[in-house]
């Protein structure tokens, strides 16, 4: 790819500072972006109907993603069978400090978002959720044999329903900001009738 190329395609993909709007793509980037649009249906959610994100990066996300977990698949069953069942890791201690230092983050903003009753407290806490259950996996994957009972016991009584219970709040908090739109779209229309 030429430079200019490489700036073109930078531009389609994110926001024009100028505009303030996306940027939409031009020549052939425009019809198979169009191409895979019509794949799959927008969600039929109240924001939709009010504002639908059509930012290329957007759009060119969900065919990548699926791309990436269709390459993981065999990837895994590479890993899987190519990886010594024991391994020394010279920054073991360093590596659970650091998640540990994510996770307490995560429970942090979590714990912040439904104190203030943030829009941001869905996000916080499905990402609190997912570090918790990651946290779990390898708690119990890495212990010896011995301290094996004790992770697990960890897992089933601490981390798991706490993920739980933040996957509820990511639910509820996404669920409420559904309910927002729909009311003020009634109050849109109620007063447009006026």
């Amino acid at each position: 790819m030429k430079r200019e190329g490489i700036a073109q395609w930078m531009t389609t993909l994110f926001l024009s500072p100028r505009r303030r709007r996306p940027a939409r793509p031009t020549g052939d980037d425009e019809g198979l972006v169009e191409k895979l649009d019509t794949l799959v249906p927008r969600a039929a959610e109240p924001e939709n109907t009010v504002l639908t994100d059509d930012a290329t990066a957007v759009r060119w996300t969900g065919p990548l993603l699926a791309l990436f977990s269709v390459i993981m698949l065999p990837w895994t069953i590479y890993i899987g069978a190519s990886l010594p069942a024991r391994q020394v890791s010279p920054n073991y201690d360093a590596a659970w400090a650091g998640f540990d230092v994510l996770l307490l983050g995560a429970l942090a903003g979590t714990a912040y978002g439904a104190l203030r009753r943030s829009r941001y407290l869905s996000t916080a806490a499905t990402a609190t959720a997912t570090l918790l259950v990651v946290d779990a996996w390898f708690d119990v994957m890495t212990t010896p044999p011995g301290g094996r009972l004790e992770s697990i016991v960890l897992a089933v009584a601490v981390e798991v329903p706490l993920a739980a219970v933040c996957m509820w709040l990511s639910y509820h908090a996404q669920q409420l900001a559904e309910r927002r739109i729909v009311l003020l779209l009634r109050r849109q229309r109620r007063s447009s009738r006026r």
